[in-house]
């Protein structure tokens, strides 16, 4: 083991360098003479291991330190042992800095991490797609000249960060992030991105869900409230009158009951729990049922309807959603088919599941609806709606319970001539025959 170098080792090897050459000195004399050259060959010596150590420390960088003799040995093992533990502290603070990272980049959200004075340090891949930075290329890059929002510039100049900021997202106007700043070490600040899109999204929707409820129930209510009015004068309310009244009000009631209903029974779809979907459905009864009421929804229509059904087609899910789906898809062909016009009523076996399609003879439904159709309340000509007594929410029904059938519900339509409303289920849905 080699021993640090101290002045007492430092001393007693000059004295044993030196004493020869003092004996000889004593000896044949010239003693100055002899301590000069003695003093030349240590100069020499030094010389020669400076040398050695420069070519180690800036030429061969291997791990194992030179061979050296005397003093140098000791001077050569400390700096080994220093970039040793020099070494074994950058590999410990590498491991910590890859932690953070890994860490970061495994939060829902983006982080950067910038200066005081605005220059960016660090951003996370989330970061990258939800601000449109680069990595490592923005690397000391003001982040305000990145983000040229002027609510963010604001923001980040006023130093106030208590309250979290809203902007749009520079790659995508349709997104909104939120922006949280917070002290993360001296001189260093930590921006946190949340992207919000969805929650605002179904924000409004829930703030419009209210407004057409509350809208949808406005109408029947003031009705009914004219008419509990006029109540109070008996004379009001005489012969045809009351008869006139009384329809009127059984019309807003029965359009109540029929909303109340469609909102529950959506409530339950959405809230129901992941489905098994084990236990058989017998569509081909369904649908003979669903002709009847069909049918008899049509009243003095005079409608053709047909029905070509797979009698053996049967399937595997919840036999309530599928009849709120497929009922849904009838009733809506029913109200929207002219009078002596064919409703056409298709259930079979494609190449790719169990599929019913629903096909009418109405005024068609232009490109630009479409898309929309399955949104609550949404309705494309809501005066023709509130005629038929549609609230809008039958095909956001159908919408919930297909995807609880890994199904989707696809809209064709034809201005003038008609529409057809499909959907297929997985073939693994396909019930076998008993």
């Amino acid at each position: 083991m080699v021993e640090r170098l101290s002045w007492k080792k430092l001393v007693r090897e000059l004295a044993f360098f030196y004493l020869p050459w003092v004996i000889l000195g004593l000896i044949f004399g010239y003693m100055p003479w002899f301590l000069l050259a003695a003093s030349w060959i240590l100069l020499g010596w030094h010389c020669h291991h400076q040398l050695k150590m420069s070519h180690w420390l800036w030429t061969d960088r291997s791990l194992t330190p030179p061979s050296g003799s005397g003093s140098w040995e000791p001077l050569f093992n400390g700096i080994y042992r220093l970039q040793q533990r020099n070494r074994r502290r950058r590999r410990e603070l590498a491991t910590l800095i890859r932690r953070f990272r890994n860490g970061a980049e495994s939060l829902p959200d983006a982080v950067v991490v910038f200066r005081s004075e605005g220059n960016i340090v660090w951003c996370t891949k989330l970061a990258q797609q939800l601000l449109g930075l680069r990595w490592p290329e923005d690397a000391g890059q003001p982040v305000s000249n990145l983000l040229r929002s002027p609510d963010f510039v604001r923001y980040l100049a006023r130093q106030d960060f208590e309250d979290p900021l809203e902007i749009t997202s520079p790659l995508n106007y349709d997104r909104t992030l939120e922006l949280r700043i917070m002290r993360y070490t001296e001189g260093e600040y930590l921006m946190v991105v949340r992207d919000i899109s969805q929650l605002k999204q179904l924000e409004g929707m829930r703030r419009n869900f209210f407004a057409n409820v509350s809208h949808e129930l406005r109408t029947p209510m003031t009705v009914l409230q004219g008419y509990l009015e006029m109540s109070r004068d008996p004379d009001m309310l005489i012969g045809p009158m009351w008869e006139k009244a009384h329809g009127v009000m059984t019309e807003q009631l029965t359009r109540m009951n029929s909303l109340v209903e469609q909102l529950l029974t959506l409530s339950k779809i959405e809230a129901a729990p992941h489905l098994d979907l084990e236990d058989k459905v017998n569509v081909p009864a369904m649908l003979d049922v669903l002709e009847k009421e069909a049918i008899s929804l049509s009243g003095d229509k005079d409608q053709v309807f047909e029905f070509e059904v797979d009698e053996g087609l049967q399937v595997l899910g919840d036999a309530d959603q599928l009849r709120s789906a497929i009922s849904n898809l009838v009733y809506n062909a029913v109200k929207h088919t002219p009078p002596k016009c064919k409703v056409t009523v298709r259930w079979f076996l494609s190449s790719k599941g169990p599929r019913l399609e629903v096909t009418d003879t109405g005024s068609g439904i232009e490109p630009q609806h479409i898309h929309r159709l399955t949104e609550r309340f949404y309705r494309v000509d809501k005066a023709r709606s509130r005629e038929t007594g549609g609230s809008g929410l039958g095909l956001a029904i159908v919408k919930h319970a297909l995807s609880h059938h890994d199904s989707f519900l696809e809209i064709e339509s034809v201005v003038g001539e008609g529409s057809t409303f499909s959907f297929t289920l997985p073939q693994r849905l396909t019930a076998k025959a008993a």
